[in-house]
């Protein structure tokens, strides 16, 4: 497995040969300009943060809608990353941007393989957060996106606390 991250082109290339839709390649385009506004607010603020893996993590977030669209779509997207001899760093983003992450416990009953698929990093933060703030191709406020979570998920479901505690997180570091 290579540590180099691919180029802009390198990531459209793989999006298109793992047979990803036009309007996937769309919305991960319009999340990897968000997640770069995101990031360069917080690099403003003082943040260290790896513009590049931001950029070619958010192309590829979500690399799994090329086999399926249900919650299964990180753990497909990492195992296509990871045969593709992809960065850890990259499959990381990949297999924890769903909701605000999952945690062990919601991964055993998704039947995941073992593990925690919480955002850790800067940069796996700023691009599960830029996801929730992406709706196809259209930017979405936040609430908009917990109150779906919530209709969806139930009103106190775990990952509704996750992506508000991302939005608060990210909203403090990077105003």
């Amino acid at each position: 497995m290579s540590e180099r991250l691919p180029s802009p082109k390198e990531a459209m290339k793989i999006l298109i040969e793992s047979g990803c839709s036009l309007n996937v390649i769309r919305h991960c385009k319009v999340v990897a300009q968000i997640a770069v506004q995101i990031a360069e607010k917080c690099v403003k603020n003082g943040a260290k943060v790896d513009m590049d893996l931001v950029y070619i993590g958010a192309l590829l977030h979500d690399l799994g809608r090329s086999e399926t669209h249900n919650t299964d779509h990180p753990i497909i997207g990492a195992k296509i990353a990871r045969s593709k001899g992809l960065p850890k760093k990259i499959i990381r983003i990949i297999e924890r941007h769903l909701g605000g992450g999952v945690s062990a416990e919601e991964a055993q009953k998704l039947n995941w393989p073992n593990g925690t698929y919480i955002p850790e990093t800067l940069e796996e933060k700023i691009v599960t957060y830029a996801d929730k703030l992406v709706e196809g191709e259209r930017l979405v406020p936040i609430e908009m996106t917990i109150q779906k979570l919530k209709d969806r998920l139930g009103e106190t479901h775990p990952s509704i606390k996750r992506v508000q505690t991302l939005h608060d997180e990210i909203s403090k570091l990077c105003k």
